[in-house]
């Protein structure tokens, strides 16, 4: 996002948008509901380097989501924070794109926010294309790749000592 830890939330809004090319105008208009949609208001006057990571991510989200940009990209941007706020995300960027038009790139490993989120997939190996197309296949090629990648090790015939074999009983 280019937050700058010695800013305030309030403060890196506003240069976020200044780099987005808005007019302190626009941001003017907008900033109530960012901060809103942030659920940072508390803290909104506070420098980000204080905030928790789970707050720091609810600001770089509003903000990302409500400027202008024909573009949204989105990676792993709901790994941090509660689920209440993970969905209000996932609604946002649903209406980012079929309301606003806009194009949302969302990368991700989570496989059910994918299944909510998106109309179609690109699945990557080492920044190559394997798969384009519907989301359910996407899955199936992605989740079949990492059972191939998947290691397991047995650790059944490994001696323990007598006090470590009472301990796992």
């Amino acid at each position: 996002t280019g937050f700058h830890p010695e800013l305030t939330g309030r403060e890196n809004i506003y240069l976020n948008g200044a780099i987005l090319g808005m007019k302190r105008k626009e941001v003017d208009e907008r900033i109530e509901e960012i901060i809103d949609f942030s659920e940072c208001r508390q803290f909104i006057d506070t420098p980000v380097k204080r905030y928790s990571s789970g707050m720091f991510v609810k600001l770089a989200f509003s903000v990302a989501a409500h400027l202008d940009s024909e573009i949204m990209i989105m990676d792993e941007v709901l790994a941090v924070g509660d689920m209440a706020f993970q969905k209000k995300c996932l609604t946002k960027m649903r209406s980012a794109a079929k309301q606003d038009g806009r194009t949302v790139l969302y990368v991700s490993h989570n496989m059910n926010t994918i299944r909510q989120l998106c109309d179609r997939c690109i699945v990557l190996d080492k920044g190559k294309v394997v798969f384009e197309g519907d989301v359910e296949a996407a899955i199936s090629v992605y989740m079949k790749h990492n059972e191939e990648l998947r290691v397991s090790y047995d650790y059944s015939d490994v001696p323990r000592s007598v006090n470590e074999t009472r301990r796992l009983q």
